[in-house]
């Protein structure tokens, strides 16, 4: 049994604690019209379909194998959807998902450090921090880079293991709404890896990933690791 108590929990943003109400899908029309994809019929409905079982991993990661590894076409389909969804968020807005902020505090408070994670490029992830107004909100925000490899691979989490310090995997806590956030929680090791019922997947597909916890919202991991 686990007796070791969290010291950090990484948390994801779209869908687990930004609610962006389809952006991500809006903007792949304009990626797919970038990328020179059909813009309608099966294999559009194909190329969707993938871009919802992919949700969490790095987006360009996505645009390749829907490109068949053109990287000028993934490219381009990348700059579209970047694009895409900063405007939109600018045009539709952008909202936390009910009680994300006050749970950062709360974790903070409590001695938890707390880093945001995003498979989004980090201008898009500014964007997103300055809309909501999060921008000192947790301790760290990270996103993928030449470096950090995005999900399912474990390396944001283990980055803001090292940047901020936690001496044990065990002491990590991970929270996220997709398949790909829960694989890349085990295989950081973390103690906690626990699916939210407030984004892309449902819980038949977080169990199937390995859930550890299924939680209706970011407000219950928060109370789940304040009672560890």
């Amino acid at each position: 049994m686990n007796t070791i108590s969290p010291r950090l929990a990484v948390l994801d943003m779209a869908g687990t604690t930004v609610a962006d109400d389809g952006l991500v899908l809006r903007a792949f029309d304009a990626a797919a019209e970038a990328a020179g994809l059909p813009a309608d019929g099966p294999d559009h409905d194909r190329a969707r379909q993938y871009v919802i079982d992919t949700m969490g991993q790095s987006k360009i990661v996505v645009f390749r194998a829907l490109t068949d590894g053109d990287e000028e076409r993934a490219q381009n389909a990348n700059r579209a959807f970047e694009e895409a969804y900063e405007t939109a968020i600018g045009e539709v807005g952008i909202a936390e998902i009910t009680g994300a902020a006050s749970t950062i505090e709360k974790l903070r408070g409590a001695g938890i450090k707390v880093a945001l994670s995003t498979g989004f490029s980090s201008s898009t992830r500014d964007r997103l921090l300055d809309a909501l107004g999060w921008t000192d909100l947790a301790d760290l925000v990270i996103a993928p880079s030449d470096t950090i490899r995005g999900r399912p691979y474990p390396d944001m989490i283990l980055t803001a293991l090292m940047d901020l310090r936690v001496d044990d995997v065990r002491e990590v806590a991970v929270l996220g709404d997709t398949a790909n956030d829960i694989i890349s929680g085990l295989r950081s090791g973390a103690a906690v890896v626990a699916g939210t019922l407030t984004g892309a997947h449902d819980e038949t597909r977080l169990r199937a990933a390995g859930a550890t916890h299924i939680v209706d919202s970011i407000r219950d991991f928060g109370d789940l690791l304040l009672s560890l």
